[in-house]
Protein backbone atom coordinates (compact mmCIF):
# COMPACT_ATOMS: atom_id res chain seq x y z
CA UNK A 1 0.00 0.00 0.00
CA UNK A 2 2.77 2.42 0.94
CA UNK A 3 4.87 1.58 -2.11
CA UNK A 4 1.88 2.16 -4.42
CA UNK A 5 1.29 5.54 -2.79
CA UNK A 6 4.95 6.55 -2.95
CA UNK A 7 5.13 5.53 -6.61
CA UNK A 8 2.09 7.64 -7.51
CA UNK A 9 3.34 10.66 -5.60
CA UNK A 10 6.58 10.59 -7.56
CA UNK A 11 4.98 9.77 -10.90
CA UNK A 12 2.20 12.36 -10.75
CA UNK A 13 4.52 15.11 -9.52
CA UNK A 14 7.04 14.24 -12.27
CA UNK A 15 9.73 13.79 -9.64
CA UNK A 16 9.02 16.99 -7.73
CA UNK A 17 8.16 14.76 -4.77
CA UNK A 18 10.31 11.64 -4.72
CA UNK A 19 9.49 9.51 -1.67
CA UNK A 20 10.14 6.22 -3.44
CA UNK A 21 13.56 7.34 -4.71
CA UNK A 22 14.51 8.55 -1.25
CA UNK A 23 13.51 5.29 0.40
CA UNK A 24 15.00 2.84 -2.13
CA UNK A 25 18.45 2.41 -3.68
CA UNK A 26 18.85 2.83 -7.46
CA UNK A 27 18.10 -0.31 -9.48
CA UNK A 28 20.73 -2.02 -11.59
CA UNK A 29 20.47 -1.44 -15.35
CA UNK A 30 21.96 -4.03 -17.70
CA UNK A 31 21.53 -5.37 -21.24
CA UNK A 32 19.11 -8.27 -21.58
CA UNK A 33 19.78 -10.79 -24.37
CA UNK A 34 16.98 -10.98 -26.93
CA UNK A 35 17.84 -12.02 -30.48
CA UNK A 36 17.54 -9.08 -32.87
CA UNK A 37 16.18 -6.66 -30.26
CA UNK A 38 17.97 -4.08 -28.08
CA UNK A 39 16.61 -4.57 -24.56
CA UNK A 40 17.60 -3.18 -21.16
CA UNK A 41 16.69 -4.80 -17.86
CA UNK A 42 16.20 -2.88 -14.61
CA UNK A 43 16.58 -5.04 -11.52
CA UNK A 44 15.47 -3.86 -8.06
CA UNK A 45 18.45 -3.35 -5.76
CA UNK A 46 18.95 -6.16 -3.28
CA UNK A 47 16.61 -8.55 -5.07
CA UNK A 48 17.48 -11.40 -7.38
CA UNK A 49 14.37 -10.57 -9.35
CA UNK A 50 11.12 -8.70 -9.08
CA UNK A 51 7.78 -9.24 -10.72
CA UNK A 52 8.50 -9.16 -14.48
CA UNK A 53 7.16 -6.21 -16.46
CA UNK A 54 7.78 -5.24 -20.08
CA UNK A 55 7.64 -1.48 -20.73
CA UNK A 56 6.92 -0.42 -24.33
CA UNK A 57 7.92 3.19 -24.99
CA UNK A 58 6.03 5.66 -27.18
CA UNK A 59 7.29 7.84 -30.04
CA UNK A 60 10.92 8.74 -29.33
CA UNK A 61 14.01 8.72 -31.52
CA UNK A 62 16.04 7.26 -28.63
CA UNK A 63 13.96 4.14 -27.99
CA UNK A 64 14.85 2.42 -24.71
CA UNK A 65 17.49 5.12 -24.05
CA UNK A 66 14.97 7.96 -23.94
CA UNK A 67 15.41 9.71 -20.57
CA UNK A 68 11.68 9.47 -19.83
CA UNK A 69 11.66 5.73 -20.55
CA UNK A 70 14.71 5.24 -18.34
CA UNK A 71 13.18 7.24 -15.49
CA UNK A 72 9.91 5.32 -15.73
CA UNK A 73 11.68 1.97 -15.81
CA UNK A 74 13.85 2.88 -12.83
CA UNK A 75 10.83 4.05 -10.83
CA UNK A 76 8.97 0.82 -11.61
CA UNK A 77 12.02 -1.16 -10.52
CA UNK A 78 12.13 0.78 -7.26
CA UNK A 79 8.52 -0.39 -6.77
CA UNK A 80 9.72 -4.00 -7.01
CA UNK A 81 9.34 -4.87 -10.68
CA UNK A 82 11.99 -6.44 -12.91
CA UNK A 83 11.55 -4.18 -15.93
CA UNK A 84 12.47 -5.05 -19.51
CA UNK A 85 12.51 -2.19 -22.03
CA UNK A 86 12.88 -3.13 -25.72
CA UNK A 87 13.46 -0.58 -28.46
CA UNK A 88 10.65 -0.68 -31.02
CA UNK A 89 12.26 0.61 -34.26
CA UNK A 90 9.09 2.05 -35.81
CA UNK A 91 8.42 4.14 -32.73
CA UNK A 92 11.88 5.70 -33.09
CA UNK A 93 10.93 6.94 -36.58
CA UNK A 94 7.59 8.53 -35.75
CA UNK A 95 5.49 5.85 -37.36
CA UNK A 96 3.96 2.46 -36.56
CA UNK A 97 3.65 -0.67 -38.69
CA UNK A 98 2.21 -4.16 -38.08
CA UNK A 99 5.70 -5.70 -37.74
CA UNK A 100 6.54 -3.38 -34.83
CA UNK A 101 4.88 -5.92 -32.58
CA UNK A 102 7.78 -8.36 -33.14
CA UNK A 103 10.27 -6.77 -30.68
CA UNK A 104 7.64 -7.00 -27.95
CA UNK A 105 6.78 -10.62 -28.80
CA UNK A 106 10.50 -11.52 -28.81
CA UNK A 107 11.00 -9.89 -25.42
CA UNK A 108 8.05 -11.77 -23.94
CA UNK A 109 9.32 -15.03 -25.43
CA UNK A 110 12.70 -14.51 -23.76
CA UNK A 111 11.21 -14.09 -20.27
CA UNK A 112 9.05 -16.80 -18.64
CA UNK A 113 5.66 -15.54 -17.51
CA UNK A 114 3.51 -14.35 -16.02
CA UNK A 115 4.54 -10.90 -17.25
CA UNK A 116 2.83 -7.50 -17.00
CA UNK A 117 2.84 -5.48 -20.24
CA UNK A 118 2.81 -1.69 -19.95
CA UNK A 119 2.36 0.27 -23.18
CA UNK A 120 2.90 4.02 -23.09
CA UNK A 121 1.06 6.27 -25.55
CA UNK A 122 1.29 4.84 -29.09
CA UNK A 123 3.49 2.08 -27.64
CA UNK A 124 0.30 0.61 -26.23
CA UNK A 125 -0.45 -0.57 -29.77
CA UNK A 126 2.44 -3.07 -30.02
CA UNK A 127 1.88 -4.05 -26.38
CA UNK A 128 -1.79 -4.89 -26.92
CA UNK A 129 -1.09 -6.66 -30.21
CA UNK A 130 1.61 -8.76 -28.52
CA UNK A 131 -0.79 -9.65 -25.70
CA UNK A 132 -3.16 -11.05 -28.34
CA UNK A 133 -0.44 -12.95 -30.22
CA UNK A 134 -0.93 -16.72 -29.75
CA UNK A 135 2.85 -17.23 -29.54
CA UNK A 136 3.05 -15.41 -26.20
CA UNK A 137 -0.48 -14.58 -25.04
CA UNK A 138 -0.30 -17.19 -22.28
CA UNK A 139 2.72 -15.41 -20.75
CA UNK A 140 0.88 -12.13 -20.13
CA UNK A 141 -1.03 -11.68 -16.86
CA UNK A 142 -2.08 -8.04 -17.33
CA UNK A 143 -1.81 -5.33 -19.97
CA UNK A 144 -1.75 -1.68 -18.92
CA UNK A 145 -2.41 0.91 -21.61
CA UNK A 146 -1.33 4.40 -20.52
CA UNK A 147 -2.75 6.97 -22.92
CA UNK A 148 -2.98 4.32 -25.64
CA UNK A 149 -5.13 3.84 -28.73
CA UNK A 150 -7.62 1.31 -30.05
CA UNK A 151 -8.08 2.16 -33.75
CA UNK A 152 -5.23 3.27 -36.00
CA UNK A 153 -7.76 4.89 -38.33
CA UNK A 154 -9.36 6.93 -35.55
CA UNK A 155 -5.99 8.06 -34.21
CA UNK A 156 -5.02 9.02 -37.75
CA UNK A 157 -8.25 11.00 -38.01
CA UNK A 158 -7.47 12.76 -34.72
CA UNK A 159 -3.90 13.66 -35.71
CA UNK A 160 -4.92 14.95 -39.13
CA UNK A 161 -8.18 16.71 -38.28
CA UNK A 162 -8.18 17.15 -34.49
CA UNK A 163 -11.58 15.43 -34.25
CA UNK A 164 -12.38 12.54 -31.93
CA UNK A 165 -15.60 10.67 -31.21
CA UNK A 166 -16.92 7.53 -29.58
CA UNK A 167 -20.56 7.10 -28.58
CA UNK A 168 -21.79 10.34 -27.04
CA UNK A 169 -18.25 11.59 -26.35
CA UNK A 170 -16.80 13.86 -29.00
CA UNK A 171 -14.67 16.93 -29.42
CA UNK A 172 -11.91 18.62 -31.36
CA UNK A 173 -8.50 20.05 -30.61
CA UNK A 174 -6.28 22.25 -32.78
CA UNK A 175 -2.92 20.69 -33.64
CA UNK A 176 0.25 22.54 -34.59
CA UNK A 177 0.36 22.35 -38.42
CA UNK A 178 4.09 21.62 -38.38
CA UNK A 179 3.54 18.58 -36.16
CA UNK A 180 0.92 17.37 -38.62
CA UNK A 181 3.41 17.76 -41.48
CA UNK A 182 6.10 15.88 -39.54
CA UNK A 183 3.67 12.99 -38.99
CA UNK A 184 2.74 12.93 -42.69
CA UNK A 185 6.41 12.88 -43.73
CA UNK A 186 7.15 10.02 -41.34
CA UNK A 187 4.45 7.98 -43.08
CA UNK A 188 5.10 9.13 -46.63
CA UNK A 189 5.74 5.55 -47.80
CA UNK A 190 2.02 4.82 -47.37
CA UNK A 191 0.91 7.77 -49.51
CA UNK A 192 0.83 8.71 -53.15
CA UNK A 193 2.58 12.01 -53.97
CA UNK A 194 -0.81 13.65 -54.48
CA UNK A 195 -2.12 12.42 -51.11
CA UNK A 196 1.05 13.54 -49.36
CA UNK A 197 0.74 17.02 -50.83
CA UNK A 198 -2.91 17.15 -49.79
CA UNK A 199 -2.17 16.16 -46.19
CA UNK A 200 0.91 18.36 -45.83
CA UNK A 201 -1.41 21.32 -46.28
CA UNK A 202 -2.47 20.55 -42.68
CA UNK A 203 -6.04 21.52 -43.51
CA UNK A 204 -8.52 19.51 -41.39
CA UNK A 205 -11.27 19.61 -44.04
CA UNK A 206 -8.99 18.37 -46.81
CA UNK A 207 -7.69 15.65 -44.49
CA UNK A 208 -11.27 14.60 -43.67
CA UNK A 209 -12.04 14.22 -47.37
CA UNK A 210 -8.91 12.07 -47.79
CA UNK A 211 -9.95 9.81 -44.90
CA UNK A 212 -13.46 9.45 -46.31
CA UNK A 213 -12.05 7.92 -49.52
CA UNK A 214 -9.41 5.53 -48.14
CA UNK A 215 -8.70 2.56 -50.34
CA UNK A 216 -9.72 -0.88 -49.02
CA UNK A 217 -6.02 -1.84 -49.02
CA UNK A 218 -5.03 1.06 -46.75
CA UNK A 219 -8.03 0.41 -44.51
CA UNK A 220 -6.95 -3.22 -44.07
CA UNK A 221 -3.39 -2.08 -43.45
CA UNK A 222 -4.50 0.23 -40.66
CA UNK A 223 -6.60 -2.57 -39.17
CA UNK A 224 -3.39 -4.63 -39.01
CA UNK A 225 -2.04 -2.52 -36.15
CA UNK A 226 -5.32 -1.61 -34.48
CA UNK A 227 -5.65 -3.28 -31.06
CA UNK A 228 -9.44 -3.09 -31.29
CA UNK A 229 -9.29 -5.66 -34.10
CA UNK A 230 -7.70 -8.29 -31.82
CA UNK A 231 -9.15 -7.25 -28.47
CA UNK A 232 -11.13 -10.48 -28.17
CA UNK A 233 -7.91 -12.51 -28.37
CA UNK A 234 -6.32 -10.83 -25.34
CA UNK A 235 -6.47 -13.35 -22.50
CA UNK A 236 -4.90 -11.11 -19.85
CA UNK A 237 -6.50 -8.60 -17.55
CA UNK A 238 -6.80 -5.24 -19.32
CA UNK A 239 -6.23 -1.91 -17.53
CA UNK A 240 -6.82 1.28 -19.52
CA UNK A 241 -5.61 4.54 -17.97
CA UNK A 242 -6.25 7.78 -19.84
CA UNK A 243 -6.19 11.50 -19.12
CA UNK A 244 -9.53 13.15 -19.85
CA UNK A 245 -7.74 16.18 -21.35
CA UNK A 246 -5.21 14.17 -23.39
CA UNK A 247 -4.26 16.15 -26.52
CA UNK A 248 -2.01 13.46 -28.03
CA UNK A 249 -4.39 10.47 -28.03
CA UNK A 250 -8.04 11.12 -27.12
CA UNK A 251 -9.56 9.30 -24.15
CA UNK A 252 -12.29 7.98 -26.44
CA UNK A 253 -9.75 5.43 -27.67
CA UNK A 254 -9.74 3.75 -24.26
CA UNK A 255 -13.55 3.74 -24.27
CA UNK A 256 -13.49 2.15 -27.73
CA UNK A 257 -11.12 -0.60 -26.62
CA UNK A 258 -13.02 -1.30 -23.41
CA UNK A 259 -16.24 -1.77 -25.38
CA UNK A 260 -14.50 -4.28 -27.64
CA UNK A 261 -13.25 -6.37 -24.69
CA UNK A 262 -15.32 -5.53 -21.57
CA UNK A 263 -14.56 -8.71 -19.64
CA UNK A 264 -11.80 -8.32 -17.04
CA UNK A 265 -11.26 -4.74 -18.21
CA UNK A 266 -10.77 -1.71 -15.96
CA UNK A 267 -10.99 1.85 -17.29
CA UNK A 268 -9.59 4.80 -15.33
CA UNK A 269 -10.29 8.17 -16.96
CA UNK A 270 -8.53 10.76 -14.84
CA UNK A 271 -7.92 14.48 -14.66
CA UNK A 272 -4.60 14.27 -12.80
CA UNK A 273 -2.80 13.27 -16.02
CA UNK A 274 -2.29 15.13 -19.28
CA UNK A 275 -1.05 12.53 -21.77
CA UNK A 276 1.27 10.07 -20.00
CA UNK A 277 2.51 12.39 -17.30
CA UNK A 278 1.13 14.09 -14.20
CA UNK A 279 -0.94 17.21 -14.75
CA UNK A 280 -4.39 18.64 -14.17
CA UNK A 281 -5.65 20.57 -11.19
CA UNK A 282 -6.38 19.67 -7.58
CA UNK A 283 -9.99 19.19 -6.54
CA UNK A 284 -12.51 16.67 -5.29
CA UNK A 285 -12.71 14.82 -8.62
CA UNK A 286 -8.92 14.73 -8.89
CA UNK A 287 -8.67 13.17 -5.42
CA UNK A 288 -11.01 10.43 -6.60
CA UNK A 289 -8.76 10.03 -9.64
CA UNK A 290 -5.71 9.56 -7.42
CA UNK A 291 -7.55 6.87 -5.46
CA UNK A 292 -8.45 5.12 -8.73
CA UNK A 293 -4.81 5.17 -9.87
CA UNK A 294 -3.66 3.98 -6.45
CA UNK A 295 -5.97 0.98 -6.73
CA UNK A 296 -4.50 0.14 -10.14
CA UNK A 297 -0.94 0.39 -8.86
CA UNK A 298 -1.71 -1.54 -5.69
CA UNK A 299 -3.23 -4.37 -7.73
CA UNK A 300 -0.17 -4.55 -9.99
CA UNK A 301 2.30 -4.55 -7.10
CA UNK A 302 0.37 -7.03 -4.98
CA UNK A 303 -0.55 -9.30 -7.87
CA UNK A 304 -4.30 -9.06 -7.14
Amino acid sequence: MLVAGAFLAEFLSQGQYAPLSRLTPPPAREPFPVHGVAVDRYVPAGLRGGRPLVLVHGFTSEGKDDPRAREAAALLARAGFEVLVPTVPGLTRGRLRPDDVEPVVATLAARPGPVILLGVSVGAGPALLAAADPRVSDRVSAVVSLGGYASALEVLRFWLTGRYEYGDARGRVVHDPELVRMFVRANADLLTPAARAELEAADPERAARFLATLSPELQRYLDGFSPVSVAGDIRARLILVHGRADRAVPYTESLRLAAARPERTTVALVGVMDHVEGGGTAGRQELRDVVALWRVMYALISGD
